[in-house]
């Protein structure tokens, strides 16, 4: 599903150029579960911007379901996130004044045409990750894991062919990190392909394989499953 050929990044501020990404090749296959883990300030952020079609490569190659990315413009690429990928954020990213059910609508906004069965997909959603009695909280009213769930039910809504996740238990207790990443299990063995990508070994370890970064290439690879 998701294909790196030796994936370059740079940034220039005047004449100093930061390289972040620097020769990274690796694959994900569909239906696979796969962490990736590298310490933070190491270019994890960037990765999944590109993963997530929010950033192009300097150089190298990303394909997509075989599609190359680098020959896509602004609209294809904002067609792709919002059918193919859902999105899961460390910060949960939810409207507050807007409750649960309303949140996990809101890529459909986005949709070329609005699913007649919205409203029912959505509630089917939050029931399935365990909200179905919150469905109208907004979420100043739910905690950090409920919060999490709502996001994780917003990012299936379209039917992504993956979800990306980005430190997805980083502002969350241990009970409930624990909890979150039971979801993600679930949706695995539900078929779903998802890539996490963390600092924390411990979340790493619940993917089937963790694809470790040092210096902006692949160090080594784990298959735990």
């Amino acid at each position: 599903m998701i294909e790196f050929k030796n994936v370059t990044k740079s940034f220039q501020s005047g004449s100093i150029r930061t390289d972040v990404l620097n020769g990274l090749t690796f694959k994900v296959e569909k239906g696979e579960f796969a962490a990736i883990m590298a310490p933070s300030g190491t270019g994890k952020t960037t990765l999944l911007n590109i993963l997530g079609c929010l950033m192009k490569v300097s150089s190298g190659s990303y394909l997509f379901e075989g599609i190359d990315i680098e020959t896509l413009n602004d609209d294809n690429l904002s067609e792709i996130r919002n059918k193919e990928m859902g999105f899961v954020f460390q910060t949960f990213n939810l409207l507050e004044r807007t409750n649960a059910l309303d949140n996990v609508l809101l890529p459909l906004i986005y949709a070329d045409n609005y699913p007649v069965d919205a409203k029912q997909r959505a509630i089917k959603l939050l029931e399935s990750v365990g909200l179905g009695e919150r469905i109208y909280y907004k979420p100043s009213e739910l905690s950090g894991g409920q919060q999490q769930r709502v996001a994780i039910a917003r990012a299936l809504i379209n039917n992504p062919s993956i979800i990306l996740a980005d430190e997805p238990t980083g502002n969350l207790d241990s009970a409930s990190a624990k909890e979150i990443m039971e979801i993600f299990k679930s949706l695995h063995n539900q078929g779903s392909t998802i890539v996490v990508v963390t600092h924390d070994l411990s979340v790493a370890r619940q993917a089937g394989r963790i694809i470790f970064l040092k210096d902006g290439r692949v160090e080594k690879t784990e298959v735990l499953s």
